[in-house]
C-alpha cells in the first residue's frame, strides 16, 4: 500500500479566490470580470472533482466513482434549481429537460466515444466486465424513457408535461431504480464493476492508495466549499450565457448543453485519463454512473422543488431528439455487447455526438 501526497495548495486557493471574487461581483461588473469569474468557475469545478477523487481513493472502488458521480449531480441540480427559481414565467420551463438530455448525449456519445477511441489508439482493444455495463444500460434505458419520452404520450397534461402527481410518481420510480443500481454496484455485485484481468479474474483495487485522515477531512471541507461556489457563480453567470446564446442566434436549448458541458468537463477528463491508462472499466463506471445520477437523482430533486414552488417543467423531447437518443442507446448497447472495445465503436459514437451538437445549434 502506497501513500501519496494529494493535498495541493491550488485546490484550496482556487475555491477561496472564487468566493472572494463572487462577492466582488456586487461591486464590480464588466465583461472582463465575467471572463475571470468563468475561469474561476471552471477551476472550482475541477477542484471539486479533485477532492472527490481523493475521497474516492480513501473509500475504494466502486465507491469512488459513485462519490464522483454524486458530486457532479449536486452541481447539476444546484445549477438547474437556482436558475429556475431566479427566472420568471416560462423562461426555464425546458431547462431541466435540455440539461438532462444534453448530459445523457454527452456521456453516451461524447465521453464514452472519446474514451473508446483514445483507448483503442493506444491498446487496440480494451476489455471490461460485461455484467456491470449490462446492468447499467438496462437501468439507464428505463429511466431515460420514463423521463424524456413517456411524457409525450400521457394524456392528463399536454405538451410533454407530467401532472404534479405523475411527476412525483415518476421521480420516486427513478430514484428507486437508481438506489437499486447503487446497491448492486456497491454491495451485492461489486465484482461486476471491477476491471477483468487477462487470466479472467477480476481486479481488486480497494485501498491501493492510502489517504491520511487529515487529508480526508480537508478534502471533505473543500469539496463542500467548491460545490457551493460552483452553484452560486453559475447562477450569477447564467444571464451572460443566455445573452451569448441569443447573440449568436442559437436556440435556447443550447443553454442546457453549456450547463451540462461545464458540469461534466472534469469527469470527462477523469474518464479519458483512465482510458489512456488502460482502465476502460473505470471510464465506463464514471460515464454510466453520471448518466444514471443525472436522472435518478437530479430529476427527483428538481421535481420536488418544481411541485413545491409551482414551476412548470416540460420533460418530453421532440421527434428529432427521440431519434438521436434511440440511436445512441441502440449503438452503445450493440457496441458494448462483447465485453471489448475497438476504435470503430468509438468513431461512430463520436459521429452521433457531432450530429447532435450540429442539429442543436442549427435545427
Amino acid at each position: 500500500m502506497k501513500q501519496i501526497k494529494y493535498l495541493h495548495y491550488w485546490t484550496i486557493v482556487i475555491p477561496i479566490l472564487s468566493w472572494l471574487f463572487y462577492f466582488g461581483s456586487f461591486f464590480f461588473s464588466s465583461g472582463y470580470y465575467s471572463i475571470l469569474l468563468t475561469v474561476l468557475l471552471l477551476g472550482s469545478v475541477i477542484t471539486a472533482v479533485y477532492h472527490s477523487e481523493v475521497l474516492a481513493h480513501r473509500l475504494g472502488e466502486p465507491f469512488g466513482t459513485l462519490l464522483l458521480a454524486f458530486a457532479i449531480t449536486v452541481i447539476e441540480v444546484g445549477l438547474i434549481i437556482s436558475i429556475m427559481l431566479g427566472a420568471k414565467g416560462l423562461e426555464t420551463i425546458t431547462l431541466a429537460r435540455d440539461t438532462v438530455f444534453a448530459a445523457v448525449m454527452l456521456i453516451l456519445n461524447g465521453i464514452i466515444g472519446i474514451c473508446i477511441v483514445i483507448g483503442s489508439l493506444r491498446y487496440r482493444e480494451q476489455a471490461f466486465t460485461l455484467k456491470g455495463v449490462s446492468t447499467a444500460l438496462i437501468t439507464l434505458t428505463a429511466v431515460v424513457v420514463f423521463v424524456l419520452i413517456l411524457p409525450n404520450y400521457t394524456v392528463s397534461h399536454g405538451g410533454g408535461e407530467y401532472t404534479s402527481f405523475q411527476l412525483l410518481f415518476i421521480a420516486v420510480i427513478c430514484l428507486f431504480l437508481y438506489l437499486g443500481f447503487t446497491m448492486v454496484q456497491t454491495i451485492r455485485h461489486r465484482s461486476f464493476f471491477r476491471s477483468p484481468q487477462k487470466d479472467g479474474t477480476v481486479q481488486n483495487n480497494d485501498a491501493e492508495i492510502k489517504v491520511s485522515n487529515k487529508r480526508s477531512y480537508i478534502s471533505v471541507l473543500m469539496l463542500l466549499v467548491s460545490l457551493g461556489i460552483v452553484v452560486m457563480m453559475a447562477k450569477l453567470l447564467s444571464k451572460d450565457v443566455e445573452y451569448l446564446v441569443k447573440a449568436v442566434g442559437a436556440p435556447r436549448s443550447v443553454v442546457g448543453i453549456i450547463i451540462a458541458g461545464i458540469v461534466l468537463l472534469p469527469e470527462a477528463l477523469a474518464a479519458v485519463r483512465a482510458a489512456g491508462n488502460d482502465e476502460i472499466q473505470t471510464s465506463l463506471n464514471l460515464a454510466f454512473g453520471s448518466a444514471l445520477a443525472s436522472i435518478g437523482l437530479s430529476i427527483p430533486a428538481i421535481a420536488i422543488i418544481s411541485v413545491i414552488s409551482g414551476i412548470r417543467m416540460t420533460l418530453g423531447i421532440d421527434i428529432k431528439s427521440t431519434v438521436l437518443l434511440g440511436l445512441s442507446l441502440f449503438i452503445i448497447t450493440v457496441s458494448l455487447a462483447t465485453g471489448k472495445t475497438n476504435i470503430m465503436q468509438g468513431v461512430v459514437l463520436v459521429g452521433i455526438f457531432m450530429i447532435y451538437l450540429f442539429t442543436s445549434i442549427v435545427p
